[in-house]
């Protein structure tokens, strides 16, 4: 997956974006309106928690915007069966792309094979649908973060994810160089989380991110 070079127009950062609503209050009119942003500026994908999945998947219909779903969000704290479960429910439902968030605890206490079968298992459970993971930088350590992405990658993951944007703190340059500099060109990297502004996101796939997740993407795009 080759890093991308870094748009000159603001309107050339519509396919990095998946445009996202992940607030508790969103309300289906809320999510209407994403999908109908996203199909007139032709971002990537409109992600969603997954409740708002059959909906997405039927406003985006004939769109190539991709519907996509998080699961296990935002703790990242459920038994592997159940994510799986999830993934699999979004994926029949019309998810194309799937983000799931790691069982943050168990890397932090070394359970490294734990965390990679957890990641594997949704992998197996996506089926053709692309996998990220988020990895939630904010609360990990630089080896931690690096870890993270290796297990990503080793169990078949697509993407490796900065943050949820729940955790207190959101994507960085920092962060992202890292992660890429981590998975090369295997994988994709996703900023997320702060991103709000079209030079927020120009330094966010110079350092290497080939998407972004923002919920101001309309405004990215508007310049």
């Amino acid at each position: 997956m080759p890093v991308p070079s870094v748009p000159t127009e603001s309107a050339g950062l519509a396919p990095f974006i998946d445009h996202t609503i992940l607030r508790p209050d969103a309300q289906p009119a809320n999510v209407e309106r994403l999908c109908d942003e996203a199909r007139a500026h032709a971002f990537k994908a409109v992600c969603v928690n997954p409740v708002f999945i059959p909906l997405v998947t039927e406003r985006l219909a004939g769109s190539p915007v991709a519907p996509c779903a998080v699961i296990c969000f935002p703790f990242g704290a459920d038994p592997t069966a159940i994510k799986a479960d999830e993934a699999e429910w979004v994926v029949r439902h019309g998810a194309r792309e799937v983000d799931m968030v790691i069982p943050i605890g168990l890397l932090k206490a070394g359970r490294t094979a734990e965390v990679r079968d957890d990641i594997a298992a949704v992998r197996q459970a996506c089926g053709d649908a692309l996998l990220k993971v988020i990895i939630e930088t904010c609360l990990l350590t630089d080896d931690e973060k690096v870890l993270a992405c290796r297990l990503s990658q080793e169990a078949g993951a697509d993407f490796v994810k900065t943050s949820t944007g729940f955790a207190g703190g959101g994507a960085t340059v920092e962060d992202v160089a890292l992660m890429r500099r981590t998975v090369g060109d295997e994988m994709g990297v996703k900023a997320s989380g702060g991103v709000r502004t079209t030079e927020d996101a120009r330094r966010m796939i110079a350092a290497g991110a080939s998407r972004i997740g923002a919920s101001a993407s309309v405004a990215i795009v508007g310049g």
